[in-house]
């Protein structure tokens, strides 16, 4: 049994990082409030808070392991809810019109939609006998001391009861994602806002769900066909459950993938695989293509402020909010949980800029991994370091090299799934493959 750090915690939001901070504040708090606009309980379908919902998602191979840690027997039961559980190595990856040579990583991922994934979580979380979810409220702003120096509570609108309320609190935990106010709330209160990375990207979602009677390819696997400048269009396409496979289109720098079912199939008939046309050209679908649209990647940096009110914390998107593409979000708040979690074993609320530096070592490697991909677009705005474009010449070596050699691919997969550092791709062994497929002075012919 852990210490108790306090009588209250207050989490605001409820999504995937909301429960996760949940999850590991029931063990040193008497109470958690998780408050939320949206209703919550019971919701298996995208809702208002997260219109990112509708689109393809994925939690990496580290998220799922961290889910497992937090939710023990969490993955056989996704698996008994008939969610297919694919080894990340043995998903169909295609570039340029190439197929990635497969690889039995072990890294194994639940394909799932995000509603879904979030109502077995939450369900979990609303298990925890001393976490009490409050929806229906709408999060006006935190409550400070007299000197402003630490939070003492949050206000509330109860939309149910037309009133304002207060709720005290010994630790307030913003996970309300890439909206979230807290860069103004710190402003008002004397400290400034945080400086921000910003890669502009002006991406596109158009997803579509569809019946299908036959799996288009073994054992359920995944198709994804990654975006490049020369197929600008790329494509997530798996079982989500069921005979229900989700189809997210993506394009980049303002281009927009088609709303109309017509148009959404004669994009698919484009892509650099036909795979995916054949699997969809006759189905379906459940409903219209949904369209949403990302248009930066941004990183606050929050631990170089040089200061902080107390009893207050970031996590999430909050944080960091990754180009969805490179399906990072989920797994890196999992792993931004772990470190909450750490912290409060001390047996004392966490030092705000301690987590937040903490929080922005996670931050670091993802952060590189999908900036420096999207900076491989030559019209994509952001700084272009020599090291920003000797990495991505190489990554363009490497993933040509990959579609020869499984283990390059594995090597690849360790770091996307976030379960090794981007900078075990350039190790001696993985390099010597890539020159043996790929020599350094070969032509990519692409830009990522």
């Amino acid at each position: 049994m852990r210490a108790r750090v306090g009588d209250r915690a207050i989490v605001l939001g409820g999504s995937m990082a909301g429960l996760l901070a949940a999850r590991v504040l029931s063990e040193a708090y008497a109470e958690v409030m998780v408050i939320d606009r949206d209703q919550l309980h019971g919701v298996t379908g995208p809702r208002r808070g997260t219109p990112q919902g509708y689109h393809a998602h994925a939690l990496l191979a580290r998220g799922q392991q961290v889910l497992e840690e937090l939710f023990p027997g969490l993955t056989g039961e996704l698996e008994a809810a008939d969610m297919p559980m694919i080894d990340m190595g043995m998903m169909h990856w295609y570039l340029d019109g190439e197929r990635l040579a497969s690889a039995r990583t072990g890294l194994v991922v639940v394909s799932t939609t995000r509603p879904t994934l979030e109502f077995h979580v939450r369900r979990r979380v609303e298990g925890l006998a001393n976490v009490r979810f409050m929806t229906g409220f709408d999060i006006l702003g935190p409550v400070a001391s007299a000197d402003r120096s630490r939070i003492t509570g949050v206000r509330v609108y109860d939309n149910g009861e037309a009133a304002e309320r207060l709720y005290d609190a010994d630790l307030v935990v913003d996970t309300t994602g890439r909206g979230s106010r807290t860069p103004v709330w710190l402003d008002e209160l004397g400290y400034g806002r945080p400086a921000e990375d910003r890669v502009k990207i002006d991406l596109s979602y158009s997803t579509c769900n569809f019946h299908l009677r036959e799996s288009p390819l073994e054992d359920r696997l995944s198709i994804i066909s990654l975006g490049t400048p020369n197929y600008p269009t790329g494509a997530f396409f798996g079982c989500v459950g069921g005979d229900r496979y989700a189809l997210s289109l993506t394009r980049m720098l303002g281009a927009v993938p088609p709303a109309d079912l017509a148009s959404f199939r004669d994009a698919a008939a484009e892509l650099s695989t036909s795979r995916i046309h054949e699997a969809i050209k006759d189905a379906m679908p459940e409903e219209p293509p949904v369209v949403m649209r990302f248009p930066a990647s941004v990183r606050r940096r929050y631990e170089r402020m040089p200061g902080f009110p107390e009893r207050m914390i970031v996590l999430g998107d909050g944080l960091c909010s990754f180009n969805p593409i490179y399906g990072q979000g989920m797994t890196v708040a999992a792993l931004e949980s772990l470190a909450l979690r750490e912290m409060l074993s001390e047996g004392r609320a966490p030092q705000p800029l301690r987590f937040l530096e903490a929080a922005a070592s996670i931050v670091d490697a993802p952060w590189a991994i999908a900036a420096g991909g999207d900076l491989a677009w030559p019209d994509v705005q952001g700084e272009r370091t020599p090291e920003v474009e000797q990495a991505n010449a190489y990554m363009g070596r490497l993933q040509l090299a990959a579609r020869s050699d499984g283990r390059i691919t594995a090597a690849f997969m360790r770091a996307a799934g976030l379960i090794e550092p981007p900078e075990s791709l350039f190790a001696p062994e993985i390099s010597a493959l890539v020159d043996r497929y790929v020599p350094a002075h070969a032509p990519t012919g692409q830009a990522s």
